[in-house]
């Protein structure tokens, strides 16, 4: 699949639910409404149209949520879609998980295929891990990450930097994941969706910004490291730490943009940033077999955009997307 700019599309990140049992202050707001059940895609239609993306050449699978592990026989998926890894089909099937349910599943994630995992995790402070999630126990993410360590699954840390909140913490968590053997990947905060009362201008703290204190303490060296995502990755001298930026606002990353979304309902996000999709769901079960679903998937592909026109709204207060990033795939 090559889009209007030339780009192989090799890289399918996909929704299994809007739900989570957290309700992190920058993603979503304390009190959400959720998608009823009946207008999710199946597990099975899940697997059939993943499976349809990596006949059309997608090499790395993500499963995402919300919070993918709380999906009812979730682990049914990805032994499913693991046959695609046995197959060479696929090179990479993992997921991105606020680790909740990670002592529960890491081991049988590995059985599946699964080689490394993205966690969240915006602190090491438990009373500000609860402030941040809402609802949330650090230790209950520390024994995941742990269970995921022993199961040999490789971990990457995912931690937005939130201005006020976690930006007095970077050092601590460089030298946690160096210590750990976790690589850290900082994330700028995303205009999506009404997250209630907390606003994106108090929130957000550019990547430049925090990139210059880190290297008060820090030596980073250039890397051509990467992953298939978006993050620009740095060494961290003394460490063997992997340190990651990822900047939607100061420095958008389209250029090389090689991925699109699915969400839950089957619908396709050809750019996180922009509203334009198309509804995979209807040609899904319009028959058995896959020709209207496989024209739908190439249509939409010819109208990916050139890129994202994220901005936080000083101006408004209001997202610069409407979804939140929960239902888009996290």
């Amino acid at each position: 699949m090559i889009d209007p700019f030339g780009r192989k599309i090799t890289y399918l990140r996909v929704s299994v639910t809007d739900r989570c049992d957290f309700r992190c202050v920058y993603c979503m707001a304390e009190e959400m409404t959720f998608l009823p059940k009946a207008e999710l895609l199946t597990l099975e239609e899940l697997d059939r149209v993943c499976s349809a993306f990596v006949q059309l050449g997608v090499r790395k699978l993500r499963l995402t949520g919300g919070e993918p592990l709380v999906r009812r026989g979730i682990m049914t998926l990805f032994r499913s879609l693991g046959r695609h890894l046995e197959s060479g089909a696929l090179d990479e099937l993992t997921l991105t998980t606020n680790g909740s349910q990670l002592a529960r599943y890491a081991a049988e994630l590995r059985e599946c295929g699964v080689r490394r995992v993205n966690v969240s995790l915006d602190t090491l402070d438990p009373a500000k891990f609860t402030e941040i999630t809402r609802r949330g126990r650090l230790e209950v993410v520390l024994d995941g990450l742990a269970a995921a360590k022993a199961a040999g699954l490789a971990v990457k840390i995912n931690t937005v930097a939130l201005r006020g909140v976690n930006d007095d913490e970077f050092d601590d968590l460089i030298a946690w994941c160096g210590a750990q053997g976790f690589d850290l990947v900082f994330i700028e905060v995303m205009p999506m969706g009404d997250i209630g009362g907390e606003t994106r201008l108090e929130q957000y703290l550019p990547l430049s910004m925090v990139r210059a204190r880190v290297e008060r303490r820090w030596t980073l060296d250039d890397t051509d490291y990467r992953t298939g995502g978006p993050a620009r990755y740095v060494t961290v001298r003394g460490t063997g730490c992997r340190l990651g930026f990822i900047t939607p606002l100061t420095h958008n990353f389209c250029e090389s943009c090689n991925r699109v979304r699915l969400t839950c309902t089957g619908t396709l996000y050809m750019c996180l940033g922009q509203e334009d999709a198309a509804d995979l769901r209807t040609p899904l079960r319009q028959s058995e077999g896959d020709q209207a679903l496989v024209a739908a998937i190439a249509e939409a592909i010819s109208r990916k955009p050139k890129g994202h026109d994220f901005v936080i709204d000083r101006r408004h207060n209001r997202p610069a997307v409407a979804r939140h990033m929960s239902v888009t795939g996290g």
